[in-house]
């Protein structure tokens, strides 16, 4: 593959704005990128799928003849083009995409801890997945408002939500904005305050939305992720997906205080 690798790769690059762009979208490191652009060396199968599914290619189509490659890409792209104008949304998003950083460190697992917009007084505890994937930053989140009433899904009448979401990390600041994938009613926005330790326990910030009530009242609250890992036993983790008391042992004193926390300055809700 090695022999026709470079080349077919400088190709799929002369698609965007910069080589530069492509790396940063990839979260790989540039240095190492431009040996596989010379032909030095060949990526690793993790990388190499990374590209792969990255560019919208197959792996064995990398090592075909330029010719052979230019003219694939091309009656490709010229289908795509005939099959589907340019989405006027994904467009909108495009400079997010290209001037935002790597989120690639903070993906993995977090417990979200929020005050629940639709029932006062409430914690509510969330289980979120970050991830990347073809260059880009998406989250899932699972909601269950409501308390088992005891072993088995037969015992469980909560209500359960699944909101589905990209992640933009601009100017040392996270953005996450979702909706709602079950009923398509509602949409909601995080802005999270990056860790700068080499560990990543917890990220602070801010979350808006509406209720689930009638009235669908919009509200804004603190929220506290802490992180769990890139691998978890999901089972053990939903498990703690639920509603809590305000002054329940089992969420940590420090949580607590912090979600209670509210500081307004000049009429505006902060966090410091």
């Amino acid at each position: 593959m090695t022999d026709h690798l470079g080349h077919n790769l400088k190709l799929l690059c002369s698609h965007y704005r910069s080589i530069a762009e492509v790396c940063r979208q990839l979260a790989i490191n540039r240095a190492q990128f431009n040996k596989y652009l010379s032909g030095q060396s060949r990526p690793t199968p993790y990388n190499l799928k990374r590209i792969c599914d990255f560019f919208g290619v197959e792996a064995y189509e990398l090592g075909l003849p330029a010719e052979q490659f230019a003219g694939l890409v091309g009656a490709r792209d010229a289908g795509q083009e005939r099959a589907a104008p340019g989405d006027p949304l994904l467009e909108l998003l495009q400079p997010l995409r290209e001037h935002g950083s790597s989120l690639s460190r903070y993906c993995g697992y977090y417990l979200e801890y929020a005050n629940c917009m639709s029932v006062p007084g409430q914690i509510l505890v969330s289980l979120v997945q970050l991830r990347e994937e073809r260059g880009s930053y998406l989250f899932e989140r699972q909601e269950r408002q409501g308390r088992p009433r005891g072993p088995g899904p037969e015992a469980d009448d909560s209500v359960r939500c699944r909101y589905l979401g990209a992640a933009f990390y601009l100017q040392d600041r996270l953005f996450l904005i979702d909706y709602e994938s079950l009923t398509g009613n509602e949409m909601s926005q995080t802005i999270l305050i990056p860790s700068f330790k080499s560990r990543i326990t917890r990220l602070n910030g801010l979350k808006t939305g509406v209720s689930s009530g009638d009235r669908r009242t919009p509200a804004c609250t603190r929220v506290v992720w802490v992180y769990l890992g890139t691998e978890v036993n999901r089972v053990n983790a939903y498990r703690q997906v639920m509603l809590y008391s305000a002054d329940d042992p089992r969420i940590a004193a420090d949580i607590r205080q912090r979600l209670a926390a509210a500081h307004l300055r000049d009429g505006l809700f902060e966090v410091e």
